[in-house]
């Protein structure tokens, strides 16, 4: 008898434990609105070529001259990726740090951070053009080494600066200058 309320509630928390893990994908989660939409136009871009591989070449240019490391490349599919690393200490949390310290907390801040660069292409519907997308995110750890953020970054400046000078960039690789 207890071997069979032993293999009951076996069977009662394993059900548990498997709805509880049934949750599934919530419908806002793949809607998109309209933050979404603002956002995908300003990391767009779209450029008056059919020449893929020169505007891949003018990207892979252009965040080696941001200071990125190039970590993946591929040309066919149009993808490029690239890395830096950088310190995140901001003096308002060193200030922060050193009052919990003298409290008896234990002083944690941001310490490095890599930064992101994911760029993809692919022609336009009109067959005439590249569009170009780019997305920027970082990654920061504490001096304890745990990731205290993690986030894309949607500075608009930050884009129109990017694309300013990718159009620089593609003009002189297509001029070959």
């Amino acid at each position: 008898m207890v071997r069979f309320g032993h293999r009951v509630t076996s069977i009662f928390l394993t059900a548990l434990l498997l709805s509880a893990c049934a949750t599934g994908i919530p419908k806002e989660a793949l809607q998109i609105t309209e933050r979404s939409m603002a956002e995908r136009q300003m990391q767009t871009r779209r450029f008056e070529t059919t020449d893929e591989k020169m505007i891949l070449s003018a990207v892979a240019g252009l965040l080696q001259d941001f200071g990125f490391n190039l970590d993946e490349s591929e040309t066919r599919l149009g993808v490029v990726v690239g890395s830096k690393d950088r310190d995140a200490t901001e003096t308002g949390q060193v200030v922060g740090m050193i009052i919990l310290s003298i409290l008896g907390a234990p002083p944690t801040i941001d310490d490095k951070q890599k930064l992101r660069a994911s760029v993809i292409t692919r022609p336009a519907e009109d067959g005439q053009n590249i569009a170009v997308r780019v997305t920027f995110q970082r990654i920061v750890w504490d001096t304890q080494r745990n990731v205290s953020k993690a986030e894309a970054l949607n500075n608009p400046e930050q884009y129109r600066e990017f694309f300013e000078k990718l159009s620089k960039a593609v003009f002189l690789e297509a001029h070959e200058i």
